[in-house]
């Protein structure tokens, strides 16, 4: 019996996606196996990178970015890091996800001279990319959500950074839906990592982190 050509071609396409995602994934695991800490074991950097995790319609930070803040005020607190480098999306003037970063972190404590903004971080590659390119940031702590934190750590070593993470928790989210998004976003920090496209946006150094950790 002759197989159909469009049903074998379909078949060819659907494995090699397939494989191209098990590799992809695979590469980002295997490369940042042992990496990710709890707030109280993860080995002292100088900057807490914290990356952008949407708002709540009144401004303030989501459960998941709370979570992430509330444990970069801990590493502070600890001594764990000098600094913090707020990393988000401020591409439209409604839309401030590092002003509100910044102020919970100013509310909870943490000295206005110790948080750093970064407000073209518009995804885990751009704010990896300008943490090392504008800040000048060569070791890190990142801190996201557990179904992020390799691809994070990953990014950010590929741009340059000497990176370990701390695998915030929060409520809220399905687990299935988290884990299926970051099948085709670990393709994507594959190919990123291979072609290194660069940042949207780059400019000027910022001597912002330099100048938070110069006063530690």
């Amino acid at each position: 019996m002759r197989r159909h050509p469009i049903r074998s071609v379909a078949a060819v396409g659907c494995s090699s996606v397939l494989i191209l995602v098990v590799l992809a994934v695979g590469w980002v695991r295997w490369s940042t196996r042992g990496s990710v800490y709890e707030v109280g074991d993860v080995p002292a950097a100088p900057v807490a990178i914290v990356l952008g995790a949407g708002l709540h319609p009144d401004g303030t930070p989501s459960e998941y970015l709370e979570a992430r803040l509330r444990d970069a005020t801990r590493l502070y607190k600890r001594h764990k890091v000098q600094a913090i480098l707020v990393s988000g999306d401020n591409s439209r003037t409604d839309y401030d996800e590092v002003g509100a970063m910044s102020r919970w972190l100013v509310a909870h404590q943490v000295p206005a001279a110790k948080v750093v903004s970064d407000h073209a971080g518009f995804d885990t590659y751009d704010s990896c990319q300008r943490a090392h390119r504008i800040f000048g940031v060569d070791r890190a702590i990142v801190i996201t959500q557990g179904f992020h934190i390799h691809r994070a750590v990953f990014l950010c070593r590929q741009a340059g950074i000497d990176t370990v993470g701390v695998a915030s928790v929060a409520n809220g989210g399905s687990p299935a839906m988290n884990a299926a998004r970051e099948m085709p976003a670990s393709v994507k920090a594959a190919w990123d990592a291979l072609i290194d496209p660069g940042p949207r946006y780059l400019g000027p150094r910022d001597h912002g982190v330099d100048d938070a950790t110069e006063e530690s």
